[in-house]
C-alpha cells in the first residue's frame, strides 16, 4: 500500500475529497494538519488512515516530527501534497529532506514560487511577459516606473494570490508604498491591461494533461481586494484551443510532472507596446496546484466530471477514466459582498435561477478578501445567459 501524506487536508473545505478518492483507490492516506481532529468534518476522519494534529501547520520543526512519526511507522512515504499554495515551499521542503520524488522539491522552487523566475520560464514557452524589476530602493524603482510608464504593479515576488498586491499611479504613491512596505521581496511590473484568462489541467507523470478546462476572471483579483468589491469568474464552456496549445507548452516548458496545475495568462484588452496586440495572449504565473477555493468543484460542474477522482486516478495509476467528454457549460461564480444593498435576496434568486444553482453559500473568511462573503454558483448553456445572471446578482438598489 503506498503511503500520501495529505498537508492541511481540511482546507479548502473541499479538499476532503481528495482524501476520499485516494482512499478508494487504496492509497493510506496519512493527514497533518492543525485542527482538532474532532472538528475535522465526519467524511475527512472517514477518509484518512491516521491523522496527526500539530499546534500549528507554520511550525516547520513539529511538521517534520509529524512526516518522521508516519514514516517510522508506515515506512517510505510515497507522496506528500497539500494541493494549497501557501504550503508550496514546505511541500517542496519535506520533500527534499525525505527524499519523496513525486513532487517538486527545493531546487524547483525559483521557477514555479517566484514570480521573477517564471518569466525565463514563459518565454522558453514563447510567451512574452510584462516587463519587470526587483524592488531595492526608491530611486532605481522610481527610473523603472517612469521608464515603462505609470501605472505598475507591485507584489511579492513569492506571494499568494493578491495579497499585498498594489497598483501605483505616481511618485508619491511609491514612496507611500516604500514609508509603508513589510519585509518581503517585491517586483515590480508594468501595467498590462488585459484580463486573466487561465489554462486548468491534471498532468501525469509523462507531462501529458489527463483533463483540461479553464476560467475567465473578468475583473482584477488585486483590484476586488483593494476595493472590498464583489467578485465574478466562470469555467469556460469550451477551452479554446488557442488557450489549450499555450497551456501545454507552457507545462512542457516548466517540466510539470504529475500535479494539477493552474496556469495564468493575460489576453490584452488593447495593442500594447512590447507585449503585442489587442487579444494576444501573454504569461502572468504560473500556480502548480488546483485554482483556489472552489473551482475544483466548478471544473466538475462545467464539465460533469469528477476532478477528484481524476487527480487521485494520476496519483494511484498515473491514468484516469473518468469521461471528459460530457456535456460542457459555462460555470459562473458570484461572491457577493457584505453591507451591499442588493435588489435580489435569496429568495428572488433562488426562485428565478434554481434550476441553474449548482452551489450556494458563506465562504470563510480566510477566502473573503477575493472572493467576498456570500457565494453562487450556476450553470448556463450561453454566455448571454451567463452574463444575464451575473447582472440580476449584482443590481444594487439606488
Amino acid at each position: 500500500m503506498k503511503n500520501f501524506i495529505f498537508l492541511s487536508p481540511n482546507f479548502p473545505e473541499t479538499y476532503w475529497l481528495f482524501c476520499r478518492e485516494l482512499k478508494k483507490n487504496g492509497m493510506r492516506v496519512l493527514g497533518i494538519g492543525d485542527c482538532p481532529y474532532p472538528e475535522l468534518r465526519q467524511e475527512l476522519r472517514e477518509s484518512l488512515h491516521e491523522y496527526y494534529r500539530v499546534s500549528s501547520l507554520e511550525n516547520y520543526e513539529e511538521v517534520f516530527k509529524a512526516v518522521a512519526f508516519f514514516t517510522y511507522k508506515y515506512g517510505k512515504i510515497d507522496w506528500l501534497e497539500s494541493n494549497n499554495e501557501y504550503w508550496l515551499m514546505r511541500d517542496a521542503a519535506l520533500r527534499t529532506e525525505f527524499n519523496i520524488t513525486t513532487g517538486f522539491k527545493n531546487e524547483d522552487m525559483d521557477r514555479i514560487k517566484f514570480k521573477s523566475g517564471m518569466k525565463e520560464y514563459y518565454a522558453k514557452a514563447g510567451l512574452k511577459t510584462a516587463r519587470y524589476y526587483i524592488v531595492d530602493d526608491f530611486t532605481g524603482a522610481s527610473a523603472f516606473a517612469h521608464e515603462v510608464g505609470y501605472p505598475v504593479i507591485v507584489k511579492p515576488d513569492n506571494g499568494v494570490g493578491a495579497n499585498n498586491t498594489y497598483r501605483l499611479q505616481n511618485d508619491d504613491e511609491l514612496q507611500f508604498f516604500f514609508d509603508t512596505k513589510d519585509d518581503n521581496v517585491y517586483i515590480m511590473e508594468e501595467f498590462v491591461n488585459g484580463y486573466v484568462r487561465t489554462y486548468d489541467a491534471i498532468i501525469d507523470s509523462k507531462g501529458e494533461p489527463l483533463f483540461e478546462s479553464g476560467n475567465v476572471t473578468p475583473e482584477s483579483i488585486m483590484d476586488i481586494v483593494n476595493t472590498n468589491g464583489n467578485s465574478i469568474y466562470y469555467i469556460v464552456k469550451d477551452l479554446p484551443e488557442e488557450v489549450r496549445e499555450i497551456g501545454r507548452r507552457t507545462v512542457k516548458a516548466f517540466e510539470v510532472k504529475s500535479r494539477f496545475v493552474h496556469l495564468e495568462y493575460f489576453v490584452l484588452n488593447c495593442d500594447q507596446e512590447g507585449l503585442g496586440k489587442k487579444g494576444d495572449i501573454i504569461g502572468l504565473e504560473v500556480n502548480m496546484r488546483p485554482a483556489g477555493g472552489y473551482t475544483p468543484d466548478l471544473f466538475d460542474f462545467a464539465n460533469e466530471t469528477n476532478v477528484y477522482k481524476i487527480w487521485a486516478d494520476m496519483v494511484a495509476f498515473d491514468k484516469s477514466t473518468v469521461p471528459t467528454d460530457r456535456n460542457h457549460h459555462f460555470c459562473a461564480f458570484c461572491g457577493r459582498r457584505d453591507g451591499m444593498d442588493f435588489v435580489m435576496d435569496h429568495n428572488a434568486i433562488m426562485a428565478k435561477y434554481g434550476p441553474n444553482i449548482k452551489m450556494h453559500g458563506r465562504i470563510p473568511d480566510a477566502l473573503s478578501g477575493a472572493m467576498a462573503n456570500q457565494m453562487y454558483v450556476a450553470n448556463f448553456d450561453t454566455e448571454e445567459a451567463m452574463q444575464a445572471y451575473y447582472a440580476d446578482l449584482l443590481a444594487v438598489k439606488s
